[in-house]
């Protein structure tokens, strides 16, 4: 399934941990027993996480996709993400930043659509087969699949793709990603089958969604291999329906449409990679990028930031419609996005004390001076969705929850927790006087000018970020309100590279993050929240949250049998999280606010669950240029 952003804070790059969330949401696993018996395995062309797939075998293309669309035009875009640079074409290791677009070169064994909310249908693999006892599932390669140097596609090629990105050479989350999948045995030439450690509905379709790269990425002419992990500008070879067509210095990047693509004409590919060449050229900050599309440098813009599309995205080329502005309705889960606290830091420790800091943020302000009133304040880490914890604990979610009493706050099993509200009969002031007696309680009191502890330090603390002037005027006001208690933040903006060396050794005190949404969470929530992955450098657990509780209930969530399981675990996971106040909520939006040029047209149908720019590069194309 697709990942996407919440308006109001552009994503992550692909920091080699976000881009490759793309890689491994889109999957889920299929029922292998009926009436309490194991049935025979059985090929397919599809599955699906509960129930069956949508789409019929035999189906001829997606309903969200044009099959007429033509081909064609070159597709300039802007940063699709914080990005700035990029320093390799490996997206797969931890040091370095990827080119934007670098997925496109890479696929996988299985796909998913996007107008449901958990199948996997073929791509590479044209037959998969899951075991009785769901302990393995063995896929069988397509034969018309190959590189792009013209290389078969093999067994032995996605065996080295999971043996290396599970190895030490690629990026850490990785392995626990793909912890449960114990190896990858080759049956034969065309047919590769993945064991499991355990029965688990995810892990099918996860190893489904392991991106293929050919075992000859990186030979040299003589024959000798550059290290994995040491590859950058070396050209990929992947069997994606793109290939580099050249780059310049780190800061321009364009794609050429693969002419002898294997996969054209695959149901899931139909109607889908219609531009000829996609360009990607990034800009050093959001007031370049806005002023370098309205001098017509480029062909569409994702706007995250609701300010800019109220009074900045605004001009002659919209007023005479060589420009559009459209909100387009998506139904993804919001995710979570907020200040996040690095509870590695003594200073975030105590939960009195991170509560404080949530009342401290006047998010009713914002949205009246800031935002034009258009976003919703988060209050759950799968707002906007199924699994969002809403009033008191249902039976299922009391089963999940009542073993783990003892380790968790009683407020837990009470209402689900309701973020402070300014707006009347609720104020700023009620909400700091609550702050400070909470802070007060936790053992810090003004004195000498400052907010203190017992030791007499005052409360000082960084805001790190890498969005600059988007963020900034967010940061000031909630720097204003924590300055009424007593307590000193500073905002410090520095540039990507810098930002991701330090998240990848956990260097801050506080930033701001968003949590990609999925549609069904599973094995990526263990990176995020999981206490295994709190001490391991580069990790998705940026906040550091270890607790027994919370992997106790992540448990529950990857090996959910039915539906109604995984959603009482995700809301049990959900409460758990929201009561810890490891991050101050921010907000979200149900559109997508999208501006491009008037020759770009996209399909009639829109799809459920979709990333604006993923969607872009996908399915949209230029108009014949007789069309008036």
């Amino acid at each position: 399934m697709t990942v996407t952003t919440t308006p109001g804070r552009r994503p992550l790059a692909p920091r080699n941990t976000r881009a490759r969330l793309a890689w491994r949401l889109l999957f889920a696993c299929c029922l292998a027993w009926t009436f309490g018996m194991a049935r025979p395995a059985m090929a397919i062309y599809a599955i699906a996480q509960f129930g069956e797939p949508k789409y019929p075998a035999g189906f001829k293309h997606f309903d969200y996709v044009n099959p007429q669309a033509p081909k064609g035009g070159t597709l300039v875009l802007a940063n699709p993400n914080r990005l700035t640079s990029f320093d390799k074409f490996n997206p797969f290791t931890m040091r370095g930043n990827p080119a934007p677009g670098i997925g496109m070169l890479f696929e996988s064994l299985t796909t998913g659509s996007s107008d449901e909310v958990a199948s996997a249908y073929g791509l590479l693999a044209d037959d998969i087969r899951i075991a009785p006892d769901r302990l393995s599932v063995t896929f069988h390669l397509n034969p018309q699949a190959h590189f792009s140097n013209g290389d078969p596609v093999t067994a032995e090629d996605v065996k080295y793709s999971f043996d290396t990105l599970k190895s030490p050479k690629a990026a850490p989350q990785f392995a626990v990603f793909y912890s449960d999948i114990t190896r990858a045995v080759v049956v034969d030439a065309a047919t590769i089958r993945f064991e499991f450690r355990q029965p688990n509905r995810e892990l099918p379709l996860i190893a489904g969604g392991i991106p293929v790269f050919s075992r000859k990425w990186g030979r040299k002419p003589d024959g000798t291999q550059v290290p994995f992990d040491q590859l950058a500008f070396e050209q990929p070879i992947g069997s994606g329906p793109y290939v580099i067509d050249h780059y310049d210095g780190g800061h321009t990047i364009t794609y050429r449409r693969d002419t002898s693509y294997w996969g054209a004409a695959l149901p899931v590919r139909v109607g889908t990679n219609n531009f000829d060449h996609i360009t990607y050229k990034l800009y050093a900050d959001n007031t370049a990028r806005l002023e370098a599309f309205k001098a017509g440098e480029y062909d569409a813009l994702v706007e995250y930031i609701a300010r800019n599309w109220a009074r900045r995205d605004v001009g002659k080329q919209f007023d005479n419609g060589e420009l559009i502005k459209r909100e387009f309705r998506q139904h993804n889960g919001a995710g979570m996005q907020g200040f996040v606290m690095n509870l590695r830091r003594p200073l975030f420790q105590d939960v009195r004390v991170r509560q404080a800091l949530d009342l401290a943020f006047d998010f009713e302000w914002l949205n009246r001076q800031l935002f034009f009133g258009g976003y919703t304040r988060l209050d759950s880490y799968f707002a906007d969705s199924e699994q969002q914890a809403r009033g008191t604990p249902s039976a299922g979610e009391l089963a999940i929850l009542e073993p783990l009493r003892a380790q968790l706050d009683p407020a837990v099993f009470g209402p689900m927790t309701v973020q402070p509200d300014t707006d009347p009969p609720g104020s700023l002031r009620a909400n700091l006087l609550k702050a400070r007696a909470l802070l007060g309680e936790a053992g810090w009191h003004y004195r000498d000018g400052a907010l203190r502890n017992a030791a007499g330090q005052p409360f000082t603390f960084e805001i790190l970020d890498d969005s600059g002037a988007a963020m900034a005027p967010v940061a000031s006001v909630y720097i204003r309100n924590l300055k009424k208690l007593g307590i000193e933040a500073r905002f410090r903006t520095v540039d990507f590279a810098l930002i991701q060396k330090r998240f990848d050794t956990f260097d801050f005190d506080m930033t701001s993050l968003r949590y990609p949404d999925v549609q069904v969470p599973g094995t990526e929530e263990v990176s995020r929240f999981g206490s295994k992955s709190a001490d391991e450098e580069g990790s998705d657990n940026l906040m550091g949250l270890k607790s027994p509780a919370v992997d106790a209930i992540l448990r529950r969530l990857v090996h959910a049998q039915t539906r109604a399981q995984l959603v009482d675990a995700a809301r049990a996971l959900d409460r758990v999280l929201m009561h810890g106040y490891y991050v101050v909520p921010q907000w979200y939006s149900t559109t997508h606010r999208i501006a491009y040029r008037r020759a770009l047209r996209y399909p009639s149908t829109l799809p459920l669950y979709y990333s604006a720019s993923d969607w872009i590069v996908s399915t949209w194309w230029f108009a014949p240029v007789s069309a008036k």
